[in-house]
């Protein structure tokens, strides 16, 4: 069985790809993609996989378009963080769906309803389900927010949850996460995903390479340009500086 995953997030991918090689170490996982481009380019070159594990929101868009952009002949796991009540439309035989974190318990009940048509090609199934109506119900709905990151140390993982989080930042693509305490944790996230995932609610993206959460907010003032100067909580002492095009925004988020 030849498969390809199409996750954008390492961590992810690495938990999906080890959960499968456990439950079917027989199955040849011959790529991993993280966009829709790189995806289509691949299908478009190379004999189509027998199935395709993929997530919805991809660095370069939602993966719904890659079906508007090739003709794709295998049958379609998705995986995504939206609320299962939002996902009715994928209740058609052709394609199911797993819901962030990935479970081995799901994963395995989702091979085998696939295993269960590829083996049995008598049973008719549904190969053109309508994806913009896939993604109409889903943007229709409750999206869950993150709750918590898995943190690789040197010898170990830990827990890290959302809610201890004082602010992220991002250089030279390597995203940072700072607790309450004063430690420093990388997360396998970009800053455009982070924000994506973080209840809005809660967190700011004040410029390209942060987002802070409310509760970290000691004071702001007025700056140069139409700018303001964000002050945080202690230990951290470094001002971050909001744009005058995000200073609105900014100012009616603190006041909700």
């Amino acid at each position: 069985m030849r498969i390809i995953i199409v996750e954008d997030e390492l961590h992810n991918y690495r938990l999906l790809k080890g959960m499968i090689e456990k439950l079917r170490p027989e199955w040849e996982i011959v790529e991993g993609f993280e966009s829709v481009k790189s995806t289509v380019t691949w299908l478009e070159r190379n004999p189509a996989p027998d199935l395709i594990f993929m997530d919805i929101q991809l660095t370069d868009g939602i993966s719904f378009s890659i079906f508007d952009q090739v003709d794709v002949e295998s049958m379609v796991i998705f995986t995504t963080a939206y609320d299962e009540y939002a996902l009715r439309a994928f209740q058609v035989n052709s394609i199911d769906y797993l819901l962030k974190p990935v479970k081995e318990e799901k994963l395995r009940l989702a091979i085998e309803k696939f295993e269960n048509h590829f083996y049995q090609p008598e049973k008719k199934v549904d190969n053109n389900p309508d994806y913009h109506e896939i993604l109409q119900a889903i943007t229709q709905g409750e999206k869950k927010y993150r709750k918590r990151f898995l943190v690789n140390g040197a010898t170990s993982y830990s827990k890290l949850d959302v809610a201890d989080i004082v602010w992220f930042s991002t250089e030279n693509r390597v995203t940072t996460a700072f607790t309450l305490d004063g430690k420093a944790h990388i997360i396998d996230l970009t800053i455009e995903k982070l924000e994506e995932q973080l209840d809005p609610e809660v967190f700011f993206r004040t410029n390209r390479s942060t987002i802070v959460h409310i509760d970290s907010i000691r004071k702001f003032e007025n700056h140069f340009g139409g700018k303001l100067i964000l002050r945080l909580v202690h230990p951290f002492n470094e001002p971050i500086i909001i744009s005058r095009l995000k200073a609105t925004d900014f100012k009616e988020w603190v006041g909700r």
